[in-house]
């Protein structure tokens, strides 16, 4: 079944991220001629993967940051290493990226209805739309018309932003990317749905620095609840934490762990620990509402990152043509 958009939210948030920033003309009705069953190909997809596997979620909007952070939505995230070149999905902050598979069963559909249209950045730009509608998000008009990059190297993960990075540190990564303090307080909503496994968020649960055992910023009853989840030796590579209470659903639960103390990622609790960032966050835990529609706006504003004219649309996700 295919998603309702609001036509007027499309229209704010055309508004706000202004089509001038934009490098190449995208269209929310981009493929309405040449493909017009575009969309619910693949939402059908994705709501399809979601049934199977709830982890798919928080999988697939990880995995669009992942892609536009690095040479921009390109879909560069989703080629293969091949003999002489190892890809950006196989960099050490992607190792743990799935549910690649999602992408490819659309694309295969896509590919049997409108052969060499839909591009595999666009597929992935609106399947992360369609995870965060399907885990009670808000929801907003994908602009489409992206192409598909042909150059992906591991060595470019390293400009991902890290677990461990301050606000400082993020507020300089997203603003190199256009992004505002806004929306980087936004976009880390986004660990609304997901998991972290201990290696993330270790360090800052023991010998953390000289006078403190655990990260004094972490609210000392949840360290004890993730040393716990968390013992030193750990032998089991699975183990981990939910990154907040409700991790199934989307919500502003986040925001309010935050402001108690219990961000899982040093990342995640330093948002509250910057001026430039609290008071966003503050304002987004009180109110959903404002969250929802301040995550909308960031998303289409993240999907226009570096989008050029350049590239190609691939047969195959995972390979140039």
């Amino acid at each position: 079944m295919a998603f309702q958009i609001n036509t007027s939210l499309i229209l704010i948030l055309l508004t706000v991220v202004g089509i001038h920033e934009i490098e190449a003309a995208l269209d929310v009705n981009f493929y309405a001629k040449t493909c017009p069953q575009a969309e619910k190909i693949v939402s059908d997809a994705v709501i399809k993967a979601v049934k199977n596997d709830p982890r798919v979620s928080p999988r697939i909007l990880r995995m669009f940051f992942h892609d536009c952070f690095i040479r921009g939505c390109d879909a560069s995230v989703l080629l293969d290493s091949t003999a002489g070149n190892t890809a950006e999905k196989d960099g050490p902050p992607n190792i743990s990226l799935a549910a690649f598979h999602v992408i490819d069963n659309a694309k295969q559909q896509l590919e049997k209805s409108c052969p060499q249209i839909v591009s595999c950045a666009d597929i992935l730009a609106i399947a992360a739309r369609d995870v965060v509608v399907l885990a009670g998000g808000p929801n907003w008009g994908v602009l489409k018309g992206r192409k598909d990059g042909r150059i992906s190297k591991a060595n470019d993960t390293i400009n991902l932003p890290a677990p461990s990075s301050n606000a400082s540190l993020l507020i300089q990564s997203f603003s190199s990317r256009g992004l505002s303090v806004k929306d980087l307080v936004a976009l880390s909503g986004g660990h609304t749905l997901g998991f972290a496994h201990c290696s993330s968020f270790s360090a800052r649960l023991r010998n953390f620095n000289s006078t403190n055992g655990a990260d004094p910023t972490l609210n000392s009853k949840f360290a004890a609840v993730l040393k716990n989840q968390c013992p030193k030796p750990n032998t089991n590579p699975n183990a981990g934490q939910l990154l907040d209470s409700t991790a199934s659903v989307f919500d502003n639960d986040y925001y309010k762990r935050i402001v108690k103390g219990m961000g899982v990622f040093s990342s995640d609790q330093g948002l509250y620990g910057n001026s430039r960032t609290k008071p966003t966050v503050d304002s987004f835990a009180r109110n959903q509402a404002l969250f929802f529609r301040a995550f909308a706006v960031a998303m289409v504003r993240m999907g226009n990152v570096g989008v050029i004219e350049t590239g190609e649309v691939r047969k195959n996700c995972r390979a140039v043509n």
